[in-house]
C-alpha cells in the first residue's frame, strides 16, 4: 500500500477539542513516556502514563507488558474519548488509520492515503481487517458511515465532528473512499484530522436511526472494545472503572501479515498479556520502574544521572514539541506598573528575550535536557528556518545587559510615555522602578526554578523588579488568562453577523478590525480582559505542531485568532502568509510560506521563547523498540525483549 503523496493539510482556523487539549502543556513541558503515537505531541502521552514491560534481570515475568497511568479513565469509547491516557488504553486493542515513523514518514495501518492536488484525498482500506463476530470484514463502507452519520450527522457530538465539517466523503470501491476538502491541504494527514477508528456500521445503525447520542456514548460494546477483532495488538479482557485495564495477546493481529512494514511486525505483539495499572504518584511509578513492575517511566531531569547509574535501567532523551515560553500580557490588564503597555512594542519583547540567558536556563533548570527556542518550531521540524535568517535572542552577542538595554531604549522611543533607565534601574514616568508580576503553577518545582531564574535575569540585565507568584493552574486560567464574560456580535436567524459592538472593534496597523467570533481565549480587542490583572506567566507551555505547522494559525494568523489570551497584534501580514500556506499546491510553496511565518515570529517574539525541554524516559534494560525521536512509540506493538 504505497502512498503516492506523503504530504497533506488542514484549515488551521478550525480547532476541535482534541487539538485544544494537545495544544496546552500545563505546569511545564509535557513528559512523554513512549506511548503509541497518535497526535502532534510526539508519542501521544500526556506525561501521566508510563509504558513498559516487566523486564528486570531478576527473573521477573517478561510475558506481561505492564504500564502505569496516573489516573483512571473516563471512557474507552473511541467515538467520545478525548484523554491521552485513555487513548493509550484504547490503542492496546484498537489501531487507528495511520502513524508516522522515526523518519517522519507516513505509515499506513488501517488505510493508506494519497492525493494529486491536496484537495481530493483517496483512502485505500487494507484488506484482511476483521471485526469481532458478528460484524465481519472491515470495508470502506464502515468508515464512510462513521464519518457521514456520526461525525457529520449533527446529533452525536463526537470528538471528531469538527474535523469533518465541510468535507465531502464518497465511497468509490469496496475498499476505497474519497474525501474532498474545501481547498488544498497538503498537511491533512499530519493534522491527524483524518485519523479514524474502525467502528462496525451495524453496531452504529440503531443509534443513528434513533439519533440516540447518550445510548451511543454508553454502549457496552464500544466501552469494552468488544468489536475489535484483529484490529489491535491485544484484546481487552477487563476495564476496572476505577482502576486499570487487562489485555491478552491478539494472535490474529492484522499487521503480522503486512508486507509494507518492517519484518519485526510479523510476530507482533511480543507479550502474552498486557496491563495498565493506576499509580497516582510519581514516586510510585518510579518505584515500579526500579523493581521491574513496569517497563518505563518519565524521569525528572534532575534525576536522570541517578537513573542512568542504576542497574537494569537505561534513559532516553526524546525531543518533543511543547515549549517553555514567557507570556507577556499586552491586554489592558497587563503591564500594571504604570501607564501604557511596553509589552506591545516589538523591541521591548526582544529586549526581554535578550535579557534571559537561554543556555544557562537549560543548564541550570533542565540539566542540559532541552534545546534553545528561537522561533515557533523545534529544530527537528521540516519547516525550521535557516539559522542565519532568524535572530538568536538570549545567546552569544544577542544576550546581555548592554544589548538588551539598547533594544529597550528603542521601545522607549516608540512609547508616548517617558520610560527610561536611572542608572541600572528601569523606571516609569514617575521615576519609580518598573515592577512586574510573574505567575507560575503552584507545586511545580521546575517552574519555580525557571521563574526565579527569569526574575533574576530581568533584574540584572534590564533593572526590572519581578515578583514571583505561585498559583493554581485552574484558577489562573479562569480568573486571569481567559474570560467567558465578553461582548458578542448580533446575528440574524441564518447566523450572519448583523452588528458588531464597539467593544469588539479596534484599529490594528492602521486598519479597523472586528472580532466577529470572540472566544474565552481571545474575547476581543485588548480592552476586553480577564477578571484579574497579570503581567507575565509561565503556567502554560504550548504545542508548536511541527508536523502540521498550519495549526499555529490559531495563535498567530492575526489579532482575532482563536487563541490569543495575551492580546498579540502581528505587525507582519500573518493572515496572508497563512492563507498562502493553506492554499499551497506544492511542497515548495508550502515550505516557503511557513518559513516566512517563522522568521517573522522570531523577530516579533509574541511570546518570549525560551526552551524546548526533552522528555527523559527510563526503560528496563533489554527493552527494544524505543527511539530517541519525536515519533517514539510509533512501533509500540513491536517492542520486545530479545531472548
Amino acid at each position: 500500500m504505497s502512498r503516492r503523496h506523503t504530504d497533506g493539510g488542514t484549515d488551521g482556523r478550525r480547532l476541535g477539542r482534541r487539538q485544544w487539549l494537545s495544544m496546552l502543556g500545563v505546569g511545564g513541558a509535557t513528559a512523554l513516556a513512549g506511548c503509541s503515537g497518535s497526535g502532534d505531541g510526539g508519542d501521544g502521552s500526556d506525561g501521566n502514563e508510563t509504558d513498559g514491560s516487566d523486564g528486570s534481570d531478576g527473573g521477573t515475568d517478561r510475558s506481561t507488558y505492564s504500564t502505569a497511568a496516573a489516573a483512571s479513565f473516563t471512557t474507552l469509547n473511541p467515538i467520545y474519548n478525548d484523554e491521552n491516557g485513555a487513548g493509550n488504553a484504547i490503542a492496546r486493542a484498537l489501531d487507528q488509520g495511520y502513524t508516522f515513523n522515526a523518519d517522519n514518514e507516513y505509515v499506513p495501518l488501517l488505510y493508506d492515503m494519497s492525493t494529486e492536488d491536496g484537495e481530493v484525498w483517496t483512502f485505500e482500506v487494507r484488506e484482511g481487517l476483521e471485526f469481532s463476530d458478528p460484524y465481519g470484514e472491515v470495508t470502506a463502507s464502515d468508515f464512510v458511515y462513521l464519518i457521514q452519520e456520526i461525525h457529520q450527522g449533527g446529533w452525536a457530538s463526537s470528538v471528531s465532528a469538527t474535523y469533518w465539517t465541510g468535507v465531502e466523503v464518497e465511497q468509490t470501491g469496496e475498499y476505497e473512499f474519497q474525501a474532498a476538502l474545501g481547498s488544498p491541504s497538503l498537511l491533512w494527514p499530519e493534522s491527524y484530522e483524518p485519523l479514524l477508528y474502525p467502528i462496525p456500521e451495524d453496531l452504529l445503525q440503531p443509534y443513528v436511526e434513533e439519533e440516540d447520542a447518550e445510548g451511543l456514548r454508553q454502549d457496552e460494546e464500544l466501552l469494552e472494545l468488544q468489536f475489535s477483532g484483529n484490529l489491535g495488538p491485544y484484546v481487552l479482557d477487563e476495564w476496572q472503572r476505577d482502576g486499570g485495564t487487562q489485555y491478552s495477546r491478539n494472535d490474529d493481529y492484522y499487521l503480522q501479515d503486512a508486507d509494507d512494514l518492517p519484518d519485526v511486525f510479523n510476530e507482533a505483539p511480543y507479550f502474552e498479556e498486557a496491563e495498565i495499572q493506576v499509580l497516582g504518584e510519581q514516586a510510585s511509578r518510579l518505584g515500579a520502574l526500579e523493581t521491574g513492575a513496569v517497563d518505563s517511566a518519565a524521569i525528572p531531569p534532575e534525576r536522570v544521572q541517578e537513573y542512568r547509574e542504576k542497574d537494569g535501567i537505561y534513559v532516553n532523551r526524546v525531543p518533543q514539541p511543547y515549549n517553555e515560553k514567557l507570556s507577556v500580557n499586552m491586554r489592558d490588564n497587563g503591564w500594571t506598573t504604570g501607564p501604557g503597555n511596553m509589552f506591545r512594542h516589538i523591541p521591548f519583547r526582544q529586549a526581554m528575550a535578550a535579557a534571559i540567558d537561554k543556555q544557562s536556563l537549560i543548564q541550570g533548570v533542565f540539566r542540559d535536557f532541552a534545546e534553545t527556542h528561537f522561533t515557533w518550531q523545534p529544530r527537528f521540524s521540516n519547516f525550521y528556518p535557516p539559522e542565519e535568517d532568524i535572530p538568536r535572542f538570549g545567546v552569544g552577542e544577542n544576550y546581555g545587559s548592554e544589548y538588551a538595554r539598547g533594544l529597550a531604549e528603542e521601545a522607549f522611543e516608540q512609547s508616548e510615555y517617558d520610560y527610561g533607565f536611572d542608572g541600572e534601574t528601569m523606571v516609569d514616568p514617575d521615576g519609580n522602578q518598573v515592577q512586574l508580576s510573574l505567575y507560575h503553577s503552584a507545586g511545580q518545582e521546575t517552574e519555580q526554578l525557571m521563574g526565579e531564574f527569569i526574575a533574576q535575569e530581568l533584574g540584572s540585565n534590564l533593572g526590572i523588579d519581578v515578583s514571583l507568584e505561585a498559583i493554581d493552574g485552574t484558577r489562573f486560567d479562569t480568573e486571569y488568562y481567559t474570560t467567558t464574560d465578553f461582548p458578542t456580535p448580533e446575528r440574524n436567524e441564518e447566523g450572519e453577523v448583523t452588528n458588531v459592538p464597539d467593544e469588539l472593534v479596534d484599529t490594528v496597523n492602521g486598519e479597523e478590525v472586528e472580532w466577529t467570533s470572540p472566544t474565552a481565549t481571545n474575547p476581543g480587542p485588548r480592552n476586553v480582559t480577564g477578571n484579574e490583572d497579570w503581567d507575565m506567566e509561565i503556567v502554560y507551555g504550548l504545542n508548536t505542531f511541527p508536523r502540521n505547522p498550519l495549526t499555529n494559525s490559531v495563535f498567530f494568523d492575526g489579532p482575532t485568532g482563536s487563541y490569543n489570551p495575551v492580546g498579540y497584534y502581528p505587525e507582519f501580514d500573518a493572515r496572508e502568509l497563512f492563507d498562502t500556506a493553506e492554499q499551497a499546491t506544492s511542497e515548495e510553496e508550502l515550505a516557503d510560506a511557513l518559513v516566512d511565518i517563522f522568521v517573522n515570529l522570531a523577530e516579533e517574539q509574541p511570546y518570549i521563547m525560551l526552551a524546548f525541554p526533552d522528555s527523559t524516559v527510563g526503560y528496563r534494560e533489554g527493552l527494544e523498540g524505543p527511539v530517541e525521536d519525536f515519533s517514539n512509540g510509533w512501533n509500540l506493538p513491536a517492542w520486545r525483549y530479545e531472548q
